[in-house]
């Protein structure tokens, strides 16, 4: 095997979703031969439906999906090795690794991050401690002296095509069971249980314009419960006032692409729909990972700081601050409804961030330079 990417789950489904997005796009845009081994690999059922967990190994567009086993037996390692945000390898395939004449190139993969000093560490050796084997630390990141972020050759004209499809948003609504409301503002809606969902509900209420909001069924409902006095249903679309509220089934990584695409606005979590966010052009709002040392918010602000650089400040500074209440679990309603009047501004911002973005090499493109020349 050209690569071994090994993934433990950590949190949801965001390490999964890295590690696969990764896998595919080393398969067919590099033409590697990619081994992903996975420690609960019914999570990747969830994000592809065609792949069976009872297996041991399948090969899925390409990737052969590997479960990784308590009681590690003999495998010949990769030239080389990904060991996803830190998960630590299984001692057998390390002892393999350094009974090889030729050493595989071991990369430690970290979360992304927009900080500075990220930069400095990116390709960064570590000696391993014990064993006369190093590791090399990749960042992801956003600009030349990191590691990128993930995006396949292909997705700018996949995108185009869906978009141009003058059915794309009544076709994916009723994927989901869902009835089109074809004058609505179109929000998706993807975050942490702790998000403060309810003052938002209240803007959307009292909108102008018709609000939908797309919810995807999870630990959320119990907010919508509390806001409407009831439980709704998957497929169900409720309302009051000018917002209408449908809670949708959970997806494949492509459908939620095409979600991202269609929606006027996303709010979206964690790693993966973050980035996959970026490249549909379209506003977003991002819910970053909690973190007990409030690390996390020098994060956010380090990405935002970097996302702003261009932006208009009649835009910038309530975005901003919708941004920080989003995270601290504030009152956002008023806040929105700045937003709202600034939306044809963070569109056009949108777009102008995707097309820096494209300047830079992607992720797995990165990676593999960087482990060639190693």
């Amino acid at each position: 095997m050209d690569f071994d990417i090994f993934c433990h789950v950590v949190d949801n489904f965001g390490d999964v979703g890295v590690s696969w997005r990764l896998a595919r796009q080393l398969v067919h845009d590099h033409g590697m031969k990619v081994r992903l081994w996975l420690d609960q690999p019914y999570v990747l059922s969830r994000l592809c439906p065609d792949f069976n967990p009872l297996l041991f190994q399948q090969n899925l567009n390409g990737v052969m999906v590997c479960t990784w086993p308590e009681s590690w037996s003999f495998v010949e390692p990769a030239r080389y090795v990904i060991e996803a945000f830190g998960c630590d390898l299984p001692m057998p395939y390390i002892k393999a690794m350094l009974a090889k004449t030729s050493q595989p190139v071991w990369i430690n993969l970290e979360y992304l991050s927009a900080e500075s000093w990220v930069a400095d560490f990116h390709g960064g050796v570590s000696p391993h401690p014990s064993l006369p084997l190093k590791r090399y630390f990749f960042f992801p990141g956003f600009g030349s002296h990191v590691g990128g972020i993930l995006k396949e050759r292909d997705l700018e004209v996949k995108r185009t095509a869906f978009l141009n499809h003058g059915n794309s948003k009544f076709n994916l609504m009723k994927n989901f069971g869902i009835q089109f409301i074809e004058e609505a503002f179109l929000v998706s809606v993807f975050c942490y249980e702790k998000a403060p969902l309810c003052s938002l509900l209240g803007a959307w209420a009292r909108s102008d314009v018709p609000v939908h909001v797309l919810l995807p069924e999870g630990q959320l409902i119990h907010q919508v419960r509390s806001w409407f006095g009831f439980n709704p249903e998957l497929k169900q679309t409720i309302s009051r006032g000018n917002l209408h509220l449908s809670v949708i089934p959970f997806m494949s990584q492509d459908k939620y692409d095409q979600l991202l695409w269609i929606s006027d606005v996303n709010f979206v979590r964690g790693e993966d729909s973050f980035v996959r966010a970026q490249w549909s052009a379209n506003p977003l709002i991002w819910h970053i990972y909690p973190q007990s040392d409030l690390a996390h918010m020098n994060k956010l602000m380090a990405f935002f700081d970097r996302y702003s650089v261009r932006m208009p400040p009649e835009l910038a500074e309530p975005l901003r601050l919708f941004w920080i209440n989003w995270n601290t679990c504030g009152d956002v309603g008023l806040m929105w409804d700045l937003l709202a009047d600034r939306m044809k501004l963070w569109k056009s911002h949108s777009l102008d961030w995707m097309t820096q973005l494209d300047r830079y090499p992607d992720l797995a493109s990165n990676l593999v330079k960087f482990c060639e020349n190693r």
